[in-house]
Order: C-alpha cells, then structure tokens, then sequence
C-alpha cells in the first residue's frame, strides 16, 4: 500500500486551472474581449513562463484535444448533408484557394529568411492554417455561425481540416532516404485501405445504428445514461480515426454529421455541451503555458516583426479571396480577422516535420512561438475590426448579405413547440397550415417513432432541462408552446422559460382552472385550458340544437368566455374565493373586502383593464 507520502493528488492541478478560469474570463469578458483571451492569459500565468503552477503542459495537452473534438462533433450536429453539399463551392474553392496561396506567401517569406526550402514548406502549411476552436468559439460568441460570412469561414476552416490528413502523408515523402524506404507502397495503400474502411464503418453505423440504439437507451429514463453513450458515440468515432491516421476532430465531425438527421441531435447536443466548453477552456489554457516567454525575450524582434506580418498578410489574403467568392469587402474582413491566426495543427505538424528530419528543432521553436503568439494577438485585433465594422451599419442592398439561417436549420425556427401528444400535434397541424415550421421536442421515445412513421420531424428531448430547451434554439424563437400534459412538468417550463427566455413569447397549455392561476401568476403571454373551449363550442352547439337562435346562442358563449376571464383575473389577484359572482347561476356570496375601493386597490392595472369599471 502507498504511504500518504508517495501520494499524488489530483485536485491541485484541478484547482489550479479552475481558479485561473474564474478569474481571468470574467475579467476580460469586463472589458468586451472574448473569453478565447481570457483562457491564454490564464494559461501563460500559470504555465511554465508565469507562475509555474503547472509544470508541464503536456500533461494535459491529449485531454485538452477532446475540447476541439466535442466542438467539431456540436457543428456537426448543426449541419446537414445537404447543406454540406451546397457549401462545396466555398469549401473546395475557396478553402483550397486560401491554403494553397497563403502557404506560397508565407513559405516564400521564409525562404527568403534563410529557412531551407523543407522547413520554409512546413512553415508555410503550418502558418496557413486557421484556429478552428478559436473561430468557431468567437463564431458562436457572436451568434454569427449561421450568416455568410460565418458559413464561408466555416468552409475554410472545414477544408483545413480535411487537408491536414494529406500533408501528414507528404511530410515523410519530404525526408531523406530512409524515412521513404521505410514506408513501402504496399504500406501506404493498405493505410489508405484502412482509412476508407474506417470512414464507411463510422457512415454505416451512424445511418443505420445510432438511431435505434439511443432508442433502447431512451427507454430507460436515464439521463446520466444518455450522456454516457454520447460521449461514447464521439469519444469511439474520433479514437477510429486516430487509429487509421486520420483527425480525431474530422471522426467526430463525420459523427456529427451523421447524427444531424436524428430525432436525438438536441439532446445528445445538451449533453455534450458541458464537456465541449470546459475541455475547450483546457484546451485555450494549454496553448497559453506552451508559450516560452524566454524564447520570446530571445527573438522578440523577429517575433514582433512576423506576427504582425502574418496577422494582416492573412487577413488581407483572405478578405481578397473572399471577394473573389462573392462576399462583400465588408463579410471579406470579418472572415480573414476571424482566420488571421495559426491553428492548432501547427503544433502537430511541427513536431512532426522536426521528428522526420526536415527542419531542425532551433528552426522548429521560434515558429511554435509564432503560432501561439498569433492565436493570442489574432482574437484582439478580431474584436477590434468588429467593433469598428459594427459602428457603421452595412448598407441594405449590399450583394452577398443572404443569411443562410433558413437554409435548412431547425434553429431558425419562430416557433419551439415542446411535446406531441394529441394537443401539440393539433397546434403543429395549425402552425403548418400556414407554413410556419416549427421546431418539435419530446420524450417519449414511442411517439417520436410514430412520428417518423407519418414523415413528421421532430426531435427527442427533455423540455425540463435549460440546455435542452438552448440546443432546440429557444434563444431564437419568437414564441414557445408548452404543449406537454403533467402540470408539474409545465409549470416548470413555464418558469425555465420566463426566467431565460424573455423574448420569446410563452403560449402554455392549462389542465384546469387553478393551474391556469399558477401559469399567470408565473407571467406566461397566453394560457389555454384544454377543455374551457371545447365546451363553450359544446354549450353553443346545444343551445342551437334546442332552438336558441344562432346569434343569441354565440352571445351567450361569449358572456361566459369573458366572466371566465374576469373570474380567472380576480383569482390570481386576490385569491381563489374571489369571482364566484361572476358565475352565470352561483348562489354563493364571497366575503368581501372591506370596501369596493380597497378591492379596486388589489388588482393590477392590466386586471382593472380587463374587468372593467362594472366588475369593480
């Protein structure tokens, strides 16, 4: 048995990178920066270059990657083939047009520097390449993802992460002899062999597989269950492509993707969410500990000299580019800010290239510091481009301004209607009719297959749970219906949805009269009880039937319906006792307040409104 001694904790390291989180995202989110920033500059203080609380980044360097792979498999979720499909222009033109010229660029001006022509072409792919977590996360700071300017970038960044696997395989064809003959062309096509079947095992399984497997976890009720097989499906898709010598971040992706048509991509959003922003953070804090302050002090004048220039250099270059594809010199500017940055790769494809002989580690380390230096620069001179663009309203007419939030994005919604059983379905069947296409979550497993059945969409998920409720685009709607049939479960909706949503109008659905009570004392827009109006249309209907002409029978529905509402108001005001004189027929006498005065004095304006001055 270990002596306490010899025992390792594992909560100092913990503490560490949380206590350095909390402290320094708040700060610069005060100050209107991104929290990317706040996690660098955490990172440099704690790392070996700061205060030294973490010795060795790394250790957590591997378990800070899943960060980029839970990020890649949530874009995933929000994509759909055929959205994918219309985005190839933009991913295999300008994506490869990006990469190609901008490597030339900046491995010319290494070259030119006295790099080797090996180590300059490293340098340049290296450089080239895009900050995909940092983008993708100021994307979603701002909401922008979904416009074009946030589709294009995302079409960069995606095809830099198809291209990483190829320049894997031409770094060693770039080494000196030994390191070609040890790889023979059998080798090579066999790995190639293997990468293709990888690939089809992850399109098989996903298509045919994962849909009746989160199923039969469904149906246990299980949340943690949920979770746990989310994780499973990322974590197993992205460890398969590894194995192969592919991305882990392109496996997960590909999963995503997959998953993008399933009636669980909300849910399994949800739950991932959690892990992807706090490996995500790990992920910003380790970069920031593998700057090497000392390197910096050495070659401060070359380093300050290269980041500006492959900030602006790459910014310009793409914002040219991006004209060239149709975007405006305005969305131009936001994407080649957003991609100014080196990527994560680059300190892949370094240490790589320095293993296989092409460059020397004295070359290789100024050029790791590069890359980190410009991932905290870039997101700086980012926010500030956009806060000078922002200050100038684009005109209306502009080309190239189409939003491409309603191509094909459930999150783009008007409506989130929260459960399908008969009454959601009636309210679905009315929204369409007027081709309103509402957003539907459920959990019940059965009737999210039945649904299926009858080619209605609608998506598995907890409407109890805030982040459900943010993964379906509750943020976005303008209304939510409350659509579910347990009381309980709709109060509480009704309060998630009052207490974070307060742009969207909330329409609920009542079980009786004192529910209804509880939903307005809670602040809902618009309640209906289920059956107060089948029965006036019921009560109307019999009148008609026993000779009451129409007129007469439809004003007589009409008193009820608003001595219903007077009634409904005076009781959540002052209390349940109260509005029983309003009830055509009632033979009892409420106790009154102490006078008409001081009853008139405990409604609400918007209740003396709807009373009347009769009522009082």
């Amino acid at each position: 048995m270990a002596s306490p001694a010899s025992h390792v904790s594992f909560l100092p390291p913990i503490l560490t990178f949380c206590g350095a989180a909390v402290i320094a995202v708040p700060v610069f989110r005060f100050f209107g920066l991104s929290a990317v920033l706040g996690y660098l500059a955490a990172g440099i203080a704690i790392g070996p270059s700061g205060l030294s609380l973490v010795a060795d980044p790394g250790t957590v360097a591997t378990v800070a990657e899943l960060g980029v792979v839970l990020l890649l498999f949530i874009i995933g979720l929000e994509l759909k083939l055929s959205h994918l499909w219309s985005m190839k222009r933009d991913i295999f033109g300008l994506g490869s047009a990006q990469l190609i010229i901008t490597a030339l660029c900046l491995g010319g001006a290494a070259l030119a520097i006295g790099f080797g022509p090996k180590a300059a072409f490293v340098i340049g792919i290296a450089v080239a390449l895009s900050a995909t977590a940092i983008a993708l996360q100021m994307l979603g700071e701002r909401n922008d993802l979904p416009t074009a300017y946030g589709q294009r970038s995302f079409a960069i960044l995606l095809f830099q992460d198809l291209s990483v696997v190829p320049v894997l395989a031409i770094l060693p064809l770039l080494a000196s002899g030994t390191a070609v003959e040890e790889t023979s062309a059998l080798d090579r096509l066999l790995a190639a062999g293997e990468a293709i079947a990888a690939i089809a095992a992850v399109v098989l399984v996903g298509r045919y597989g994962l849909n009746p497997f989160f199923r039969i976890l469904a149906r246990t009720g299980s949340r943690e269950v949920m979770t746990a097989s989310a994780l499973l499906v990322v974590l197993g898709a992205a460890l398969l492509m590894q194995e192969v010598g592919l991305s882990m971040a392109m496996g997960a992706f590909l999963a995503g993707l997959l998953l993008a048509e399933s009636n669980f991509r909300h849910q399994l959003e949800a739950d991932i969410e959690p892990f992807r922003g706090m490996l995500l953070g790990l992920f910003f804090m380790s970069v920031g500990m593998s700057i090497d302050l000392a390197l910096v002090r050495q070659q401060w004048v070359l380093l300050a000299l290269a980041a500006p220039v492959v900030i602006v250099g790459k910014t310009l270059l793409i914002t040219v580019l991006s004209r060239l594809f149709g975007a405006t010199w305005r969305e131009g500017l936001r994407s080649g800010t957003l991609l100014c940055t080196a990527g994560e790769f680059a300190f892949v494809l370094l240490p790589v290239a320095t293993a296989a002989g092409l460059m020397s580690p004295g070359e290789a380390q100024p050029v790791t510091a590069l890359a980190a230096i410009t991932m905290l620069l870039g997101p700086v001179f980012s926010t500030l481009v956009e806060r000078a663009l922002l200050s100038r309203p684009e005109r209306a007419d502009a080309p190239g301004m189409d939003d491409l939030t309603g191509q094909e994005g459930e999150l783009s919604s008007r409506v989130l209607v929260i459960g399908f059983g008969r009454f959601g379905q009636i309210v679905n069947q009315v929204l369409l009719s007027q081709n309103v296409n509402a957003t539907v979550i459920d959990n019940n497993v059965e009737r999210v297959r039945d649904a299926a059945r009858f080619g209605v969409k609608i998506y598995y998920g907890d409407g109890t749970r805030l982040d459900v409720l943010r993964a379906a685009g509750a943020e976005k709607a303008e209304m939510i219906c409350v659509c579910t049939d347990a009381p309980e479960t709709i109060e509480k909706i009704a309060e998630i949805i009052r207490g974070n949503f307060p742009n969207a109008r909330s329409f609920v659905r009542a079980f009786d009269r004192i529910h209804a009570v509880k939903l307005l004392t809670i602040g809902v827009d618009y309640q209906l009880r289920e059956t107060f109006e089948s029965a006036i249309v019921f009560g109307r209907s019999a009148l008609e039937e026993l000779g009451v002409a129409a007129d007469v029978a439809a004003n007589a529905a009409l008193d009820v319906r608003k001595r219903d509402v007077a009634r409904l108001f005076l009781q959540k005001e002052i209390g349940a006792s109260y509005g029983t004189e309003l009830v055509v027929g009632a033979k009892i006498t409420p106790e009154p307040l102490t006078s008409p005065t001081a009853k008139a004095r405990a409604l609400s304006p918007e209740t003396r409104d709807i009373l009347g001055e009769g009522a009082l």
